[in-house]
């Protein structure tokens, strides 16, 4: 049986993981194990984080809108409870940009859903 060399295949997953590990401080991007630890560290924190984004998000969006409510004299809870009992749909990044880069349009909503 012919023997098996490993050393082509090794190098390559190496370099593929190093490549990854580009940037980072220290050993942590030119010493292997150093490398694979923390690019396994940053996978975890990169899938955590996209929910988290998420959420961060949402809750820009509901500080903004709420800000631009508090200006018209209304809560931000009043005006979504309007929103669902008359059952318009508009959800709170479109809500948020009205409210940042049109006043007076979201000013005339926020009269026409609540008023």
């Amino acid at each position: 049986m012919a023997r098996v060399k490993r050393g082509l295949m090794r190098h390559k997953r190496h370099k593929k993981l190093l490549s990854q590990a580009k940037g980072y401080y220290g050993r942590k991007k030119n010493v292997f194990k150093n490398a694979h630890e923390q690019v396994m560290k940053s996978g975890q924190y990169a899938f955590r984080d996209r929910r988290a984004k998420k959420r961060d998000f949402r809750r820009l969006w509901i500080a903004r809108i709420s800000a631009a409510c508090r200006l018209e004299g209304v809560k931000y809870g009043q005006l979504i409870h309007a929103m669902s009992s008359k059952g318009i749909d508009v959800n709170r990044k479109m809500l948020s940009e009205m409210a940042i880069h049109d006043p007076k349009a979201f000013s005339s909503f926020v009269k026409t859903v609540v008023g």
